[in-house]
């Protein structure tokens, strides 16, 4: 039995990089195990206590790896573990804090919410860092295998968390609807990993890349016209289904990210899940399939750019006009933010579009300047909204400024940067994508995303004059806003003005955040 042991290659690891992802898992597993055995003695607060601990720990271990990375775009320091299965590159590290940051800002939200409404908190808690560990790998993945596992960790995590309000059917709807629309998109995830595996030999994103061009450093010069890199057919490469398994991966992204025509479980979803919930699936999961979208056809499919990018652009045009005009029609504010995170997008797809570095980094600012946004707004939502998670319409907001001026006041601002108005942050977000996509000459696509964004402000001010414009209901209860919310909403709207009104640290950290894919050993 020894001799066989001795036999096996053990792959060299280097756990330093690694240290972020077992802090995340291990933490809600060492938190289950707590939870079982001291039961109803461990005090309310601390299994939130223990999740912010979480994210703060994450985004310190994170940091040292953020350092030993070079500034470049194909920096020496940039390599892969775990037998290739892991790419450490500042894209990975980026993703990774921002992750932890969503983590942090939905614990602080769903701690007054599950206490209102008597759910099972350390549950929620455990699931919301599973979630999380599970786009840390999809982020990290430079196999298609292991980005498959982190998928399904993120995703089975949610599908319980969108269905716990046990005593409200919309809830157990929403998570049935989620988890068999969402077990369709794996199958076609997992499928077309099969086409590429059968069409190139390899489930690794560096041999795929050795494959279909000779190995390429930089994406740019793998479509260099000076490069005299061969075609796939001369690759070797199976042309049928290897853009059959594109098309497929595209697919199974496409309905994480909430793109249209993959986008019809957004809505009922959002409506339905608990307001805790939607903030970490339109913050969190988001970011999550965004990563690895970008990791696998802008990182690994670099060499084929020009096939996937015309697919990418009718999903950014569908994912515009869709969420722009359909959330003009909406009652609930909830429905309504979904189709904003529909038209958002849309937004950040232009950014994929654009491809390579330039687009890679109006990407990565796009989501974390949409992660606060949304948080911000569903935080909102959750504190406005009535026992049992009902009274989320517009009508609800109606005279908020009245009865609470200061979180009208942070709502607004919210809404006015999700509107891309000058002076918050997601202004410098919708800039960053169009530049990338003018640089790219998607002219028709940046004038198609600015009208989107002249549509989709609509929406925005439609809530702002309800809050302000209107009289509230004389007979509505007094609102009280939990600590938590408190906190959260006040960190998210100071992002969204100090990064508004001076972009150049987040612009300097995304920058930076390029999806490398580097060979064994590297």
């Amino acid at each position: 039995m020894l001799s066989v042991f001795a036999q096996v290659d053990i792959p060299d690891i280097q756990w330093l990089p690694l240290i972020p992802h077992m802090v995340m898992a291990g933490s809600a597993v060492v938190l289950l195990t707590i939870v079982s055995l001291a039961g109803q003695r461990l005090p309310d607060w601390f299994p939130s206590a223990w999740t912010v601990a979480t994210g703060l720990a994450v985004l310190a271990t994170a940091i040292p790896v953020w350092l030993r990375l070079g500034d470049e775009l194909l920096s020496l320091s940039d390599f892969s573990t775990a037998a290739g299965a892991i790419g450490v590159d500042r894209f990975s590290v980026f993703v990774n804090m921002l992750l932890a940051c969503t983590v942090v800002l939905t614990a602080l939200i769903a701690d007054g919410f599950l206490r209102r409404e008597k759910l099972d908190s350390p549950a929620f808690y455990v699931l919301l860092m599973l979630s999380a560990a599970g786009g840390m790998t999809m982020a990290s993945a430079n196999n298609l295998i292991v980005l498959f596992l982190g998928l399904e960790i993120l995703s089975l995590a949610v599908y319980v968390l969108v269905a716990m309000h046990l005593r409200r059917a919309e809830s157990q709807e929403a998570g049935i609807k989620y988890f068999v629309l969402g077990a369709f998109a794996s199958a076609f995830l997992l499928y077309g990993i099969a086409l590429i595996y059968g069409a190139t030999g390899s489930v690794n994103l560096a041999d795929m890349g050795e494959g279909l061009s000779g190995f390429f450093t930089t994406p740019e010069a793998a479509l260099s016209s000076e490069s005299g890199l061969p075609s796939l057919a001369d690759s070797g490469v199976d042309e049928g289904l290897f853009y059959a398994g594109m098309a497929m991966l595209l697919v199974g992204f496409g309905f994480k990210v909430a793109a249209v025509p993959f986008h019809a479980w957004t809505p009922d979803v959002y409506q339905g899940a608990p307001s805790p919930v939607v903030s970490y699936m339109a913050a969190g999961v988001k970011a999550a399939g965004f990563a690895a979208l970008l990791r696998v056809f802008v990182g690994g499919f670099a060499r084929v750019t020009e096939d996937w990018r015309p697919a990418v652009f009718g999903l950014a045009v569908a994912s515009l006009a869709v969420g722009s005009v359909l959330a003009i029609v909406q009652t609930d504010v909830k429905r309504v933010l979904a189709y904003s995170s529909i038209s958002h997008a849309g937004f950040i797809l232009v950014g994929v579009q654009a491809a390579f570095a330039e687009g890679s980094r109006s990407v990565m600012f796009y989501l974390a300047a949409y992660a606060a946004m949304a948080i911000g707004s569903f935080a909102v939502v959750t504190v406005v909204s009535d026992p049992g998670d009902e009274g989320t319409t517009i009508e609800n907001l109606r005279g908020l400024a009245a009865r609470r001026p200061v979180l009208a006041g942070a709502f607004t601002v919210l809404l006015l940067s999700q509107a891309g108005i000058p002076f918050t942050v997601g202004f410098w977000a919708k800039f960053e994508v169009l530049s990338a996509a003018i640089d790219a000459r998607s002219y028709w696509l940046a004038v198609i995303a600015m009208l989107a964004a002249v549509v989709a402000a609509f929406l925005y001010l439609r809530i702002v004059v309800s809050m302000y414009l209107e009289s509230p209901d004389p007979d509505a209860p007094r609102l009280r806003i939990p600590p938590g919310p408190a906190v959260a909403i006040g960190i998210v709207v100071l992002f969204t003005v100090a990064f508004g009104v001076y972009p150049e640290p987040l612009t300097d950290l995304a920058k930076h955040a390029v999806p490398i894919i580097v060979s064994v050993g590297s």
